[in-house]
């Protein structure tokens, strides 16, 4: 998983320089910030829409194997992805005021890259076992562990809300 502070190891030499020009440093710094949140935003945006994509076939799966009758659980875990799709797609330019100051708390701003770290974590562990799901062995109980996992989701993704505005 890409760390969204990689960005500052890779700048190059006239972004280094350009650090040292009065205004222009704190510029540089808004577009780091901007940067690495859309990043982040859009891997998340990716990974769940690539999920939405093997639930879909796994549907396919369950009509084959005349399970009908988990379609609707299925259906309930689709329409989960796309609300959290929808809350992280839609947030883009809901923080902008926040990415648009020069001056930042460093504190505030580790702690944001550390929560998306973990967000980046639990979006991966999600579309992993969505990967593994054989439409043959699939049960109801995987479909309700994933709808538990993916409120946690929808939580943490509140609490990044919070950080940002400056609740938490």
């Amino acid at each position: 998983m890409p760390d969204p502070r990689d960005h500052r190891r890779r700048r190059n030499v006239v972004e280094t320089i350009g650090r040292y020009i009065p205004g222009f440093r704190g510029y540089l710094e808004k577009e780091y910030r901007r940067e690495s949140d859309r990043l982040v935003r859009m891997w998340i945006v990716d990974r769940l829409r690539q999920c939405k994509r093997v639930a879909d076939g796994v549907a396919r799966d369950l009509l084959a194997h005349q399970r009908i009758q988990l379609l609707p659980h299925l259906d309930r875990i689709r329409g989960r992805l796309d609300a959290i799709m929808g809350r992280v797609d839609g947030a883009v330019a809901g923080y902008s005021g926040f990415f648009d100051y020069v001056r930042v708390n460093i504190s505030i701003l580790d702690r944001i890259y550390e929560h998306d770290v973990t967000l980046m974590q639990t979006v991966e562990h999600i579309a992993q076992r969505i990967e593994s799901w054989q439409a043959e062995t699939l049960g109801q109980s995987e479909f309700d562990s994933l709808l538990d996992e993916l409120e946690k989701l929808n939580r943490q993704w509140d609490a990044r809300t919070h950080i940002l505005e400056g609740i938490d």
